[in-house]
Parts: C-alpha cells; sequence; structure tokens
C-alpha cells in the first residue's frame, strides 16, 4: 500500500543505508533486495573519498532510489548547516537528514543544536527529516520549528539492541498521530523492526544490521519482508494480550459472532 512522505509517494516503508558495505555490488544488490525507494548517505564520508562521490551517487541513481544525505559526524548545528548546503549542491535535493549528535560514547543527539540546525535549514528550504531521541517534548520542539518528519532512535546507532523504550515509541505515536515517525538507529534483527511497525511506525531506517550480515543481501530482503508484515499487523489490529487463559475453542455458545 502506497503512503506519502516528504512530497513523494513511496510503496515501501524501508529506508536503508549505505554504509560498510563488503563492496559496492554487494551495496547494490542489497538495495534491490531490500525494496528500498529511499536511501541515506553519509556526506562526511563520500567527500573523505573525493571523486568516489560522484560514482557512488551513480551507483544510487541506478536503483532508482531517492537519496537523502545526511550530516553524520557532525557536532554543532553551524557544521550541519554547511554540510547540507554542500550536499543540495552536489546531488540537487532538499532532502536531508539532520544528525548533530552530542555524546561520543552513545551518539545520542544534541537537543539544543539540533533545534538550532533546524530552524536554520528550515528557513534554507530544506525537508528536514531529523534524528532525534524519543522524547515527546524534543520531538514537539523540532515539529515547532519546521519539521514535517520525525526519526526518533530505538537505540543507540549501530548497537543492534532494538526497541529499548517501546513505550516512549507508542507515546510518540499516541501524542502525533498525523506525524510520520520512522525509527532510526539500533535495529539489529527484522524481529525488531517488525515490533517498531506493530508500534504505528510509518517507516524503520537501518544500516549495520544489513551491511554486517554474513549475507547482506538476503538480510536486506528479510527486513524488507518484517517491515511489510509488521505494517499489515498494525493495520489489521494486533489481539490484546491476556492476563489469563482464554479458550480459543469455546464448548459452548455459537461457533461464529453474529
Amino acid at each position: 500500500m502506497s503512503w506519502d512522505i516528504a512530497g513523494r509517494t513511496l510503496t515501501s516503508r524501508f529506508f536503508l543505508g549505505t554504509a560498510n558495505y563488503p563492496s559496492p555490488e554487494v551495496l547494490q544488490q542489497a538495495i534491490v533486495a531490500s525494496g528500498a525507494q529511499v536511501v541515506t548517505m553519509g556526506l562526511k564520508r563520500q567527500l573523505a573519498h573525493g571523486s568516489q562521490a560522484s560514482d557512488f551517487f551513480s551507483l544510487i541513481k541506478a536503483t532508482g532510489a531517492q537519496l537523502l544525505p545526511n550530516t553524520a559526524g557532525c557536532r554543532t548545528a553551524r557544521e550541519a548547516v554547511t554540510l547540507a548546503a554542500m550536499a543540495r549542491e552536489l546531488f540537487d535535493t532538499h532532502w536531508i537528514k539532520l544528525e548533530v549528535v552530542g555524546d561520543e560514547h552513545t551518539l545520542q543527539p544534541d537537543p539544543f543544536e539540533l533545534l538550532s540546525a533546524t530552524e536554520q535549514l528550515v528557513k534554507d528550504g530544506f525537508e528536514v527529516f531529523p534524528y532525534c531521541t524519543d522524547d515527546l517534548v524534543t520531538c514537539r520542539r523540532l515539529l515547532d520549528a519546521g519539521c514535517n518528519i520525525l526519526m526518533p532512535w530505538g537505540a543507540p546507532i549501530g548497537s543492534g539492541q532494538g526497541l529499548i523504550n517501546p513505550f516512549a515509541l507508542r507515546t510518540l505515536r499516541s501524542r502525533l498521530p498525523e506525524v510520520p515517525l520512522i525509527v532510526d538507529a539500533g535495529i539489529g534483527s527484522p524481529a525488531d523492526a517488525v515490533q517498531a511497525m506493530e508500534l504505528g511506525m510509518d517507516a524503520v531506517l537501518l544500516n549495520s544490521a544489513v551491511a554486517h550480515a554474513v549475507d547482506p543481501v538476503m538480510m536486506a530482503r528479510a527486513f524488507r519482508l518484517g517491515i511489510e508484515s509488521g505494517r499489515l499487523a498494525y493495520e489489521a489490529g494486533v489481539m490484546a494480550r491476556q492476563d489469563m487463559a482464554v479458550a480459543s475453542t469455546p464448548v459452548t455458545g455459537q461457533p461464529f459472532l453474529l
């Protein structure tokens, strides 16, 4: 089923990162297997490789996916804004995944620098996809600053811990029912992605869980299926948990509800 985000209609709810794959060929195959229509790229990493940035962009374009440049590695709002401007010039897109990290150990987003960068980038005409924590108040401030999308973390980047605070994500979904929510960071297995989608998240973004798999291409397909099934389960309505056993085959009453 299609859905709309940032002026584009998508059929996939899987956003895929592009770092640390065994080879460009494996990356390209993983993108195809994932069905992802949006892929992220760390601009700092590509600039460090000089002319290879254009080759990488050509690889992405060949898959037909939308590029979402990110500001990974930035520590201040000023640095992130500068990098975003470079990304728009290089790749002709006003989409930017905004990352401003405040702690070296957890790579947790700095809410103050993130908000400052968001305010400037929105003024500059960017569609900001902010990598943020799952704190409701911070998320509301980002929306007030002009964000139309939020990307709360599931766990620290690259940790594979899954959803460490499902309650917070459930709260975001409940309190911000019309806002696209994309879980970003910390996903370790397709089961984590299923859980995120069953909570009502609109999409999942991940990188390490595919790139570091023994078979990245097969894992990309596994996540694709998990994300699809989790979304279907959310839309179908997962049954409520019960404290005690409830007979699935009653011995009295009607066999069907009328």
